[in-house]
């Protein structure tokens, strides 16, 4: 079975191509093009730059598909609840609905969440999670700095519960901003990440944890007091993103306390960044999927949409 899989998030025009009997993946994707300086897009420009981009995101993914998709895997929202809903998401749907008619082929709808976690099973080549398994799953964006129990069904998410959550500002939010007051391009999460390389000092950080849920909002207040003291920018990025590591190993190990102890597995573009990945996989044997699958993409949407077709 080949399958198609869109994800018109804020940030990523993202197309993939999914084999499901080779599991061969290809992907094309293009970051949304941000002004200078800038914190982010207004929803309308997203649609609009999606617009420009998609069909040029097809074009180079169907240089190297080998055949035509015979299912479409769409993202429709950013989480499958109710009242979840980002005008982005439209153009992927549109596209997605468009190509399925022509071609009379099944387009299956799910949410950008359900496709980060089926991302990073695919990248951490952990599939199998997907048939009747239960396990915690932190969802790290721009969007979202959630903790979530999923269970799975047949090849299916069959629940998502968020037990935890940032009660103000989230961890790519709080990077980006810090980031850019350092002077950095945005989105500054790979930048933020190759600075606080640079420092080896040792940080201590005091993050705000309420139950299972935080609070980030200091954080970027934390930094500017550092910066206005003239510490050095290495210094900063690597207090902001040691604050961002520690808060989520609070929630998990609130998490754990309450539900028991459970496979970990960490999920969206923030969770690309190495230092984090390195010290969860180390302490915890979290699974964690490779950059490519960490940030927004098509990829895990074309796993799911895939599987769904197994199941028909």
């Amino acid at each position: 079975m080949r399958v198609l899989g869109i994800d018109t998030s804020n940030y990523t025009c993202s197309t993939a191509f999914y084999d499901t009997q080779s599991r061969r993946m290809e992907m094309a994707k293009h970051l949304l093009p941000t002004p200078e300086g800038s914190l982010g897009l207004r929803q309308s420009q997203a649609v609009f730059e999606h617009t420009k981009l998609l069909g040029k995101m097809m074009q180079q993914l169907f240089e190297t598909a080998d055949g035509l998709p015979e299912a479409i895997g769409v993202s429709v929202r950013p989480r499958n609840v109710e009242g979840s809903y980002m005008p982005c998401f439209l153009t992927g749907k549109m596209a997605a609905d468009s190509i399925g008619a022509v071609l009379g082929i099944p387009v299956h709808e799910f949410s950008h969440q359900q496709g980060h976690i089926a991302a990073a099973l695919y990248s951490a080549k952990r599939l199998e999670w997907l048939h009747h398994s239960e396990f915690i799953a932190f969802h790290v964006s721009g969007g979202t700095t959630d903790c979530l129990l999923v269970k799975t069904g047949n090849g299916t998410i069959d629940q998502i519960k968020m037990v935890g959550t940032s009660l103000d500002l989230k961890a790519g939010q709080a990077i980006d901003r810090v980031g850019v007051s350092l002077g950095l391009p945005f989105p500054a999460g790979p930048y933020l990440e190759q600075l606080a390389l640079q420092c080896t000092d040792k940080i201590k950080t005091q993050p705000m944890v309420k139950g299972l849920d935080c609070c980030l909002s200091g954080l970027e207040n934390q930094c500017g007091k550092l910066k206005e003291q003239g510490a050095e920018p290495s210094y900063i990025a690597r207090y902001c993103l040691q604050y961002i590591q520690q808060t989520l190993e609070r929630m998990l190990l609130a998490t754990i306390e309450q539900y028991g102890k459970k496979p970990v597995l960490f999920a969206g573009g923030v969770m690309s960044n190495r230092i984090i990945r390195d010290y969860f996989t180390g302490k915890y044997q979290a699974c964690f999927a490779k950059p490519e699958f960490s940030s927004d993409n098509a990829g895990g949407i074309a796993v799911l949409a895939g599987k769904m077709e197994e199941l028909a």
